[in-house]
Protein backbone atom coordinates (compact mmCIF):
# COMPACT_ATOMS: atom_id res chain seq x y z
CA UNK A 1 0.00 0.00 0.00
CA UNK A 2 1.62 3.23 -0.83
CA UNK A 3 2.04 6.14 1.55
CA UNK A 4 0.00 8.90 1.46
CA UNK A 5 1.46 12.73 -0.17
CA UNK A 6 2.29 14.91 2.41
CA UNK A 7 -0.61 18.03 2.29
CA UNK A 8 -0.22 21.05 3.28
CA UNK A 9 -3.05 23.33 4.57
CA UNK A 10 -4.12 26.71 4.32
CA UNK A 11 -2.68 30.20 5.79
CA UNK A 12 -4.94 31.71 8.45
CA UNK A 13 -7.66 34.14 8.12
CA UNK A 14 -7.50 36.72 10.58
CA UNK A 15 -7.90 40.46 10.34
CA UNK A 16 -6.40 42.09 13.97
CA UNK A 17 -9.71 42.67 15.06
CA UNK A 18 -10.71 39.21 15.20
CA UNK A 19 -12.59 38.16 18.40
CA UNK A 20 -13.45 34.48 17.85
CA UNK A 21 -10.68 32.08 16.00
CA UNK A 22 -12.62 29.43 14.72
CA UNK A 23 -10.19 25.57 14.51
CA UNK A 24 -10.75 23.09 12.18
CA UNK A 25 -8.81 20.41 11.69
CA UNK A 26 -7.33 19.94 8.05
CA UNK A 27 -9.29 21.22 5.04
CA UNK A 28 -10.60 18.38 2.86
CA UNK A 29 -10.19 17.48 -0.78
CA UNK A 30 -12.60 20.22 -2.24
CA UNK A 31 -10.54 22.79 0.10
CA UNK A 32 -7.58 21.69 -0.70
CA UNK A 33 -7.83 21.94 -4.39
CA UNK A 34 -9.88 25.35 -4.58
CA UNK A 35 -7.60 26.62 -1.88
CA UNK A 36 -11.09 28.12 -0.40
CA UNK A 37 -11.80 27.09 3.41
CA UNK A 38 -15.16 24.97 3.32
CA UNK A 39 -15.28 24.40 -0.17
CA UNK A 40 -17.31 20.75 -0.04
CA UNK A 41 -21.06 22.12 -1.62
CA UNK A 42 -22.23 19.99 1.43
CA UNK A 43 -20.41 21.02 4.84
CA UNK A 44 -22.68 23.30 6.31
CA UNK A 45 -20.29 26.22 7.34
CA UNK A 46 -21.23 28.69 5.05
CA UNK A 47 -24.92 28.56 5.21
CA UNK A 48 -24.99 28.37 9.50
CA UNK A 49 -22.88 31.67 8.75
CA UNK A 50 -25.53 32.75 6.37
CA UNK A 51 -28.10 31.92 8.68
CA UNK A 52 -26.08 33.62 11.96
CA UNK A 53 -25.69 36.79 9.79
CA UNK A 54 -28.67 37.20 8.16
CA UNK A 55 -26.59 37.81 4.78
CA UNK A 56 -26.36 35.22 1.70
CA UNK A 57 -22.70 34.27 1.56
CA UNK A 58 -22.34 31.26 -0.67
CA UNK A 59 -23.17 33.50 -4.06
CA UNK A 60 -20.16 36.00 -3.07
CA UNK A 61 -16.76 35.08 -4.48
CA UNK A 62 -14.53 33.62 -2.07
CA UNK A 63 -12.63 36.84 -1.27
CA UNK A 64 -15.63 38.69 -0.85
CA UNK A 65 -17.14 35.95 1.29
CA UNK A 66 -13.53 36.27 3.29
CA UNK A 67 -13.60 39.76 4.02
CA UNK A 68 -17.04 39.25 5.78
CA UNK A 69 -15.24 37.23 8.19
CA UNK A 70 -12.78 39.66 9.01
CA UNK A 71 -15.63 42.76 8.50
CA UNK A 72 -17.31 40.65 11.17
CA UNK A 73 -14.33 39.51 13.90
CA UNK A 74 -14.21 35.92 12.72
CA UNK A 75 -10.70 34.41 12.37
CA UNK A 76 -10.24 31.13 10.46
CA UNK A 77 -7.50 28.82 10.50
CA UNK A 78 -6.98 24.72 10.81
CA UNK A 79 -5.22 22.36 13.77
CA UNK A 80 -2.87 20.91 11.53
CA UNK A 81 -0.14 22.18 9.06
CA UNK A 82 -0.26 19.23 7.33
CA UNK A 83 -0.74 15.75 6.97
CA UNK A 84 -1.13 12.50 5.08
CA UNK A 85 -4.67 11.35 4.66
CA UNK A 86 -6.71 9.46 1.71
CA UNK A 87 -9.80 11.16 0.97
CA UNK A 88 -11.31 13.87 3.39
CA UNK A 89 -12.37 11.99 6.58
CA UNK A 90 -10.71 13.28 9.56
CA UNK A 91 -10.23 9.67 11.06
CA UNK A 92 -7.88 9.24 7.91
CA UNK A 93 -5.20 11.83 9.11
CA UNK A 94 -2.03 10.84 9.75
CA UNK A 95 1.40 12.28 10.87
CA UNK A 96 -0.39 15.70 11.58
CA UNK A 97 1.99 18.47 12.05
CA UNK A 98 0.22 21.16 14.18
CA UNK A 99 0.09 25.08 13.25
CA UNK A 100 1.32 27.56 15.22
CA UNK A 101 -1.35 28.52 17.14
CA UNK A 102 -0.07 30.41 19.79
CA UNK A 103 1.63 32.72 17.39
CA UNK A 104 -1.81 33.35 15.84
CA UNK A 105 -3.16 33.78 18.78
CA UNK A 106 -0.27 36.54 20.13
CA UNK A 107 -0.81 38.66 16.42
CA UNK A 108 -4.54 39.18 17.72
CA UNK A 109 -5.49 41.57 20.29
CA UNK A 110 -8.98 41.47 20.31
CA UNK A 111 -9.72 37.79 20.34
CA UNK A 112 -12.37 36.91 23.05
CA UNK A 113 -12.80 32.95 22.42
CA UNK A 114 -11.47 30.06 20.40
CA UNK A 115 -14.08 27.67 18.85
CA UNK A 116 -13.44 24.07 17.61
CA UNK A 117 -15.25 22.92 14.73
CA UNK A 118 -15.89 19.31 15.65
CA UNK A 119 -14.06 16.37 17.24
CA UNK A 120 -10.61 16.07 15.55
CA UNK A 121 -10.20 19.81 16.33
CA UNK A 122 -11.31 19.37 19.68
CA UNK A 123 -8.66 16.90 20.20
CA UNK A 124 -6.33 20.29 20.56
CA UNK A 125 -8.47 21.23 23.38
CA UNK A 126 -5.72 21.23 26.02
CA UNK A 127 -3.34 22.94 23.81
CA UNK A 128 -5.62 25.69 23.27
CA UNK A 129 -7.17 26.20 26.47
CA UNK A 130 -3.37 26.81 28.10
CA UNK A 131 -3.48 30.08 25.53
CA UNK A 132 -5.72 31.69 28.40
CA UNK A 133 -9.25 32.42 26.09
CA UNK A 134 -12.54 30.82 26.71
CA UNK A 135 -12.43 27.34 24.32
CA UNK A 136 -15.72 26.07 23.11
CA UNK A 137 -16.43 22.15 21.05
CA UNK A 138 -18.75 23.10 18.62
CA UNK A 139 -20.46 20.19 16.37
CA UNK A 140 -18.86 19.77 12.70
CA UNK A 141 -20.15 21.20 9.94
CA UNK A 142 -18.70 18.26 7.94
CA UNK A 143 -21.67 16.38 5.34
CA UNK A 144 -20.30 13.33 7.41
CA UNK A 145 -21.67 14.88 11.07
CA UNK A 146 -25.44 13.72 9.82
CA UNK A 147 -26.44 13.09 12.93
CA UNK A 148 -26.88 16.80 14.38
CA UNK A 149 -29.36 18.58 12.16
CA UNK A 150 -28.78 21.82 10.73
CA UNK A 151 -31.36 23.59 13.05
CA UNK A 152 -29.76 21.78 15.76
CA UNK A 153 -25.92 22.92 14.90
CA UNK A 154 -26.95 26.94 14.13
CA UNK A 155 -28.43 27.11 17.80
CA UNK A 156 -24.57 25.41 18.90
CA UNK A 157 -23.05 27.61 16.49
CA UNK A 158 -25.49 30.80 17.68
CA UNK A 159 -24.64 30.63 21.37
CA UNK A 160 -20.67 30.67 20.85
CA UNK A 161 -20.37 33.49 17.93
CA UNK A 162 -22.99 35.79 20.54
CA UNK A 163 -20.61 35.38 23.51
CA UNK A 164 -17.67 36.49 21.41
CA UNK A 165 -19.87 38.55 19.49
CA UNK A 166 -19.68 38.05 16.42
CA UNK A 167 -23.09 37.56 15.19
CA UNK A 168 -25.23 39.49 13.44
Amino acid sequence: MAVATLLQGLPPIAGRGARLLLLGSFPGVASLDAQQYYAHPRNHFWPILSALWGVELMPMVYRTRVAELERRGLALWDVYAACRREGSLDSAIEDAAANDLAALVARLPALRAIAHNGGESARAMRLTRALGLPVHRLPSTSPANASWSFERKLAAWRAVFDAAGVSA
